[in-house]
């Protein structure tokens, strides 16, 4: 089934979600992306994950070659993709946005992380390729 994730992915998600809940928990809401981000990646760390930030994603498209054109977030494991906010509402381009990246990468598991909400349970949301 298509929606279905390996073991090791599924247990890549809880930790990513439990980083995002812990960092939220200790801060909360209204701060700047970059130091949600900082934090982010620095729980993830302390899990023994390996985490790249600001990860630069060439594109190639009809033998014109763009290098580092676009900027993921945060990658967790080489794998999942995390895109961080700290905005008002999430818009359906934040959405697009992370989708793009995953296709770009060959992602199948991608998190649209918003911190600028009372709950972060909120502002989580899981996309499957």
């Amino acid at each position: 089934m298509r929606d279905e994730l390996n073991e090791n992915n599924e247990e890549l998600a809880k930790k990513i979600v439990h980083s995002a809940y812990l960092v939220h928990s200790a801060l909360g809401p209204g701060l700047l992306e970059s130091v949600y981000e900082h934090c982010f990646c620095h729980e993830l760390e302390k899990q023994g994950l390996i985490v790249q930030r600001q990860m630069p994603v060439p594109i190639n498209y009809d033998g014109l070659f763009f290098d580092a054109a676009l900027r993921l977030d945060v990658i967790v494991e080489g794998t999942v993709i995390c895109e961080l906010k700290a905005v008002e509402h999430v818009l359906p381009v934040h959405s697009a946005q992370l989708l793009s990246y995953m296709k770009l990468k060959n992602a199948r598991l991608g998190f649209l992380i918003n911190f600028n909400v009372p709950m972060i349970k909120q502002g989580i949301r899981r996309f499957i390729l």
